[in-house]
């Protein structure tokens, strides 16, 4: 199969037909074998039933239902475990990523030789409370991971089939799958300037300021379980050498001084009155639990649970 188009949807019922069959469309004028997988995060519209009516029309349209709302990386995480296509791509339901798109970037795939093309929404349509702390995020997140996108976040995205096979998508970790793919080692990263339409149907799922809160702390997260996630001695190992390395010199000190005070016969006061013996004593202390972090670490690393299972009520085409 030549293409995947992979939609996460939450109450889009009057935009689903119309996006559906714009797809069709351009993959049919293309010659593009393809299948358009539409995973419903719990809408409580009619969104489910328009799905299987477009299933029963166009036997391409495949779709998921969650129980309840899980959130936009559920649902790409489950669309990606699912999908055929040699390339993959995702797009929002709302009817603002333009399908035109799509050749263009399957090129930029196949001729460019990328293992990821991420959207570029250059002119946006977007309320400023929106925009500007969306180019703050950018800016963060291209310091912190060093990819050089204009535009993390936008939901038309082309893969690989072997780099959506090959990550994990979890959290509201979405917002960061360059980043994810990169620390996977598919590094090929491309962007591309697409058009952005204004919302045509229904309201924004956007969740306000919060969300950038929230996406500095998924930053965080992402880059530490990235960088150490299968290996957490190491960042808890090296921590808590150097503060017990710390509380033992203070340590070191404060013993040699006190026998030296003795030898030279000018006794000093206890040890325990100088306030550095306690922050000796903390450090030490710090620097065992640090590396008993760094064991538990190793521990559940080895042995961690499934933390991608959702209850999924049905499907079509699966």
């Amino acid at each position: 199969m030549d293409l995947s188009v992979l939609i996460p949807l939450l109450n889009e019922e009057e935009s689903l037909p119309e996006l559906c069959n714009w797809i069709t469309k351009v993959a049919n004028e293309h010659q593009l074998s393809y299948e358009i997988v539409l995973i419903d995060d719990g809408s409580t519209d009619s969104s489910w039933q328009i799905i299987q009516q477009l299933s029963k029309q166009n036997s391409n349209i495949k779709g998921v239902k969650f129980q309840r709302n899980y959130g936009k990386s559920a649902a790409l995480n489950t669309g990606f475990r699912l999908t055929q296509g040699n390339v993959v791509i995702t797009m929002d339901a709302d009817l603002q990523d333009s399908p035109e798109e799509i050749p263009g970037l399957i090129k930029m795939i196949e001729e460019g030789n990328y293992h990821l093309v991420s959207g570029w929404k250059k002119k946006r349509y977007d309320p400023l409370s929106k925009t500007i702390p969306t180019k703050l995020f950018n800016a963060v997140t291209r310091m912190v991971t060093g990819i050089k996108l204009n535009d993390f976040n936008c939901g038309l995205k082309a893969y690989r089939n072997e780099v959506v096979k090959g990550i994990e998508v979890y959290g509201e970790m979405h917002r960061y799958i360059p980043a994810i793919a990169k620390w996977n080692g598919f590094n090929r990263i491309g962007e591309k300037a697409v058009q952005h339409q204004a919302r045509k149907y229904g309201v924004t799922k956007f969740g306000g300021f919060n969300r950038f809160i929230n996406g500095f702390l998924d930053l965080l997260s992402v880059t530490f379980t990235s960088a150490f996630g299968k290996k957490p001695m190491h960042f808890f190992g090296t921590l808590g050498t150097i503060v017990f390395l710390i509380g033992g010199l203070i340590a070191f000190y404060l013993g040699t001084r006190k026998l030296y005070s003795v030898y030279i016969n000018e006794p000093l006061e206890r040890v325990t009155a100088d306030p550095l013996f306690y922050l000796a004593l903390v450090a030490i202390i710090v620097g065992v639990q640090l590396f008993l972090a760094g064991f538990l670490g190793e521990l559940i690393s080895r042995n961690g649970a499934d933390r991608n299972k959702y209850n999924v009520s049905e499907r079509i085409g699966f």
